[in-house]
């Protein structure tokens, strides 16, 4: 009997503008300061995606290209590429068509994904189905933004802390029992009114008005969000390990959401985990919204072992949240 297939992660890769806007750039500009920055989210830097006419697809592309590169395959070999982001390229076409363009990858067809910082979870899940079924051989998950687009930098509330960035993985078809095991993924609508961009889209498209009423940028009413996070991102992970029989002891590492350094202690707490194995990079590129799941794996590749069982976690704008299961599938020389 064949032996049931299982999307791998097979490779990772991750790019970073090398702008950096650190805490004390951001006392020049908003009241605030490095200590309060620092207490209350843990973020010291994020970096930025700057010059004319730049967009996350040009952060996609060096990203996904070096995936191939470590992979040794030619992108025309990836079958289909998601990008799963909030600040694409244009409203039309996706990024992941972009992408793909500016990579020479003319044999893949792809799609965008929107499901805000959990969006590297729902496109992780898709692009697994597809390998599960046996149609396509090679998948490309990506996580994307260039926050820097949709943030007021007026506002102190918000723009501390999010940055630019973007990572991805290759998923192909494995057959030992390694790769993806179980999801859990939620959505609940109502949670919207909390964490917007409030103009755009067909509810209130672009004007005059609402460009001079700044609503073409995240909005974020924290505290709720922060409530709501702290809750869904520590349930859902506990919930996932019990449905599977796992233990912290079980778990080598969890690999949290990079929004709120808080928000990642709790879900630690909740799963009991130490803080050695949980993946924090928070510090150094604060929240980049779709990339930061993916940006830690990067981050962290060399430290991953064959057969470790990884927990990935989630919790988004929408709202949207869950929780994966990983056993990882290779050793990283």
């Amino acid at each position: 009997m064949s032996q049931k297939i299982t999307a791998a992660i097979t490779a990772v890769a991750g790019w970073v503008p090398e702008d950096r806007l650190t805490n004390f750039d951001l006392e020049k500009m908003v009241d605030t300061n490095d200590e309060w920055i620092r207490t209350r989210t843990g973020i010291t830097e994020r970096r930025i995606l700057k010059g004319e006419g730049l967009a996350t697809s040009d952060m996609v592309a060096p990203a996904v290209l070096d995936l191939c590169k470590k992979r040794g395959i030619d992108p025309k070999e990836i079958d289909c590429l998601i990008v799963a982001t909030v600040t694409p390229d244009m409203v039309f076409p996706a990024t992941a068509n972009i992408v793909c363009d500016k990579i020479g990858a003319s044999n893949a067809w792809g799609f965008d994904l929107s499901a805000a910082c959990s969006g590297f979870l729902f496109a992780l899940s898709t692009g697994a189905s597809f390998i599960e079924t046996g149609r396509y051989k090679k998948v490309v998950v990506v996580g994307a933004d260039k926050m820097s687009s949709i943030i007021d930098y007026t506002d102190r509330n918000t723009c501390v802390l999010f940055g630019d960035g973007a990572a991805c993985v290759l998923l192909e078809a494995n057959e030992e029992g390694y790769g993806i095991q179980d999801s859990i993924l939620r959505t609940d609508g109502a949670g919207r009114n909390f964490l917007h961009m409030k103009a755009g889209g067909s509810l209130k498209p672009a004007s005059i008005e609402t460009v001079t009423n700044k609503e073409h940028y995240a909005y974020q009413e924290g505290q709720q969000v922060f409530k709501f996070a702290v809750k869904g991102m520590a349930d859902v992970s506990a919930e996932l390990l019990e449905k599977n029989n796992l233990t912290g002891e079980d778990i080598a590492w969890l690999v949290p959401h990079q929004a709120n350094l808080r928000i990642i202690d709790a879900t630690a707490n909740r799963m009991g985990l130490p803080k050695e194995k949980v993946m924090i990079n928070i510090g150094k590129y604060g929240n980049t919204t779709a990339a930061t799941i993916p940006l830690c794996l990067w981050e962290w590749e060399k430290q991953l072992h064959k057969g470790d069982n990884i927990v990935l976690a989630a919790f988004g704008g929408g709202f949207t949240w869950g929780a994966t299961w990983i056993k990882w599938a290779y050793e990283s020389n």
